[in-house]
C-alpha cells in the first residue's frame, strides 16, 4: 500500500475515475469492432458459397469443351491471351484499425472480344467456363480482401476484450482496495486524533475546576 495520506487517497481516486472511463471507452470501441465484424461476416460467407457453386459449374462447362475441343486448343488459348489485373494492396483503417486490403485495376470478367482470339471458332461451353473463371477470379481476390479484414478485426476484439480484463478484473480491484485501506486508515486516526482531542479538553476543563486561588 502507498503511504496513507489525503493526498494520496485522492490521487487514487482520479485514477480510479480514469480507470472506469478507460474501460468505458474500451467496451464501446469493442461494440463498434464487433458490429463491423458481423457487417463483413456475412459477405465473406456469401461469397465464399457463390465461389463454390460457380466452380462446380466452370468445372462441367470446362470437362464438356474439352471433350470437344481438346486439351491441346484450350492450352493453346492460355499462350495468346494472358493478362495482368494489376493487384494491388491498399492500405485502410477501421475504428482506428489498420489493415491491408487487395484490390486491382480494372474488371476481371472480359467480354470474349477482349481475350484476344476468335471467339466464333470456340464452343459455348469454353466460353461461359472462361466467364465463370474470370468470375471466380475477381470473387477470390473479394475473398481475399474480406479474410484480411475479419482477421484483424477478430484480432483486435481479442485483445481489447483482454485489455478490458485486465482492467476489470486487476487494476481496478487493486485501486478500489488501496482506496479502502487508505480510507479506513485515514479515519481511524481521525478518530484516535478526535478521542484524543476530547480527553484533553476533559483533562483541561477537570483540572481547571480543582485549583486553589493563591493567598
Amino acid at each position: 500500500m502507498i503511504h496513507p495520506t489525503r493526498t494520496n487517497l485522492l490521487l487514487l481516486k482520479d485514477k480510479g475515475r480514469a480507470v472506469s472511463g478507460s474501460i468505458g471507452i474500451l467496451k464501446a470501441r469493442r461494440l463498434a469492432l464487433i458490429r463491423e465484424f458481423l457487417a463483413a461476416t456475412l459477405p465473406f460467407m456469401r461469397s465464399r458459397d457463390e465461389v463454390r457453386a460457380a466452380y462446380a459449374r466452370a468445372l462441367r462447362k470446362l470437362h464438356l469443351s474439352l471433350g470437344i475441343e481438346g486439351d491441346e486448343f484450350a492450352e493453346s488459348l492460355e499462350r495468346i491471351a494472358p493478362r495482368d489485373l494489376g493487384v494491388e494492396i491498399v492500405d485502410r483503417s477501421v475504428m482506428g484499425l489498420h489493415y491491408r486490403d487487395v484490390g486491382f485495376r480494372g474488371e476481371a470478367v472480359r467480354s470474349p472480344s477482349e481475350r484476344g482470339y476468335d471467339y466464333r471458332l470456340t464452343t459455348p461451353h469454353l466460353e461461359e467456363a472462361l466467364h465463370l473463371f474470370e468470375t471466380i477470379l475477381g470473387e477470390m481476390l473479394e475473398i481475399a480482401a474480406y479474410e484480411s479484414r475479419l482477421k484483424r478485426l477478430g484480432n483486435e476484439i481479442v485483445r481489447t476484450t483482454r485489455r478490458i480484463r485486465v482492467l476489470e478484473e486487476r487494476i481496478l480491484p487493486g485501486l478500489r482496495r488501496e482506496i479502502r485501506e487508505i480510507g479506513h486508515y485515514i479515519g481511524e486516526r481521525e478518530r484516535e486524533s478526535h478521542y484524543r482531542l476530547k480527553r484533553f479538553k476533559e483533562l483541561l476543563t477537570g483540572g481547571g475546576g480543582g485549583r486553589r486561588a493563591a493567598p
